[in-house]
């Protein structure tokens, strides 16, 4: 039965890799763009995005099993909601902003 636990254990690895590795790329993302081109796209300010952003790679980190603080699997992925969301809504409106697409 270690085999399964050593599987689960490296599924969960993966998946809190890939979790922080999309709030990372969010936290960067959000660094890209200045600070009015959220204001034009109606959406937060750049400073919460990169505090909300910013809290959410440092709770991804201590979620990684190496810390012993994990959330569990539950935990691991409402970490990542943040970045979700980031990707979804206020990324695409940014970057039409600076196309010129409105």
């Amino acid at each position: 039965m270690s085999w399964l636990a050593n599987l689960q254990f490296g599924l969960y690895w993966l998946l809190a890799l890939g979790m922080l590795a999309l709030e990372l790329a969010a936290f960067v993302d959000a660094l890209r763009h200045p600070a009015p081109a959220y204001v034009a796209a109606f959406k937060r300010t750049r400073t919460f995005w990169l505090v909300l952003l910013g809290v959410m790679v440092l709770l991804g980190i201590l979620s990684l099993p190496v810390t012993g603080l994990g959330f569990g699997l539950f935990g691991t992925m409402l970490v990542a909601v943040p970045a979700g969301v980031y990707f979804a809504d206020v990324r695409p409106a940014l970057t039409n902003l600076r196309r010129g697409r409105w």
